[in-house]
């Protein structure tokens, strides 16, 4: 049981991460641990993403040019490994095992995408912090209800 966990562990830290982020997420009332919540469960998974697309064995993809740089526009590029050699220079079957570079390149943008939307959530509660005058929800519930009730702030 245990030697499985060690085989495995990358999937044990994603579901570790995971269920941290989601329980800071429900626990607090606090903005601020709400967007750590949210970027601990995010990164958790990118991780995910990152260890299903990697192959066990692959090697990344290379292009490389097959006839040399006298021909490089009307050559046709053939795939070797990082490491040197593989067979199928001329554009046929390759026996070198290759990682997919897709999903690697899409957890790249989704890291901006993310980094960008915790800015924007930050600059939002900054925003929050200077009508209400704190950032936990309570205390803005509670702002907004007598606002609600009596037309009138504190």
């Amino acid at each position: 049981m245990l030697s499985v966990l060690f085989e495995q562990y990358n999937y044990a830290v994603v579901i570790i991460l995971m269920m941290t982020g989601l329980y800071i997420i429900y626990a607090t009332r606090n903005l601020i641990k709400k967007l750590v919540g949210l970027s601990i469960f995010q990164t958790s998974v990118f991780l995910l993403y990152i260890t299903i697309g990697k192959v066990a064995g692959g090697q990344p993809p290379i292009l490389v040019d097959s006839h040399g740089d006298d021909y490089a526009s009307a050559a046709e590029p053939v795939l070797l490994a990082a490491a040197g050699g593989g067979a199928g220079h001329g554009g046929g079957h390759s026996d070198v095992l290759y990682s997919n570079p897709l999903p690697h390149v899409l957890i790249l943008t989704a890291i901006v995408v993310g980094v960008a939307t915790l800015a924007i959530g930050l600059a939002l509660v900054v925003r929050i912090r200077e009508v209400y005058g704190t950032i936990e929800e309570n205390e803005i519930e509670r702002i907004d209800y007598q606002y609600n009730l009596e037309g009138t702030a504190d």
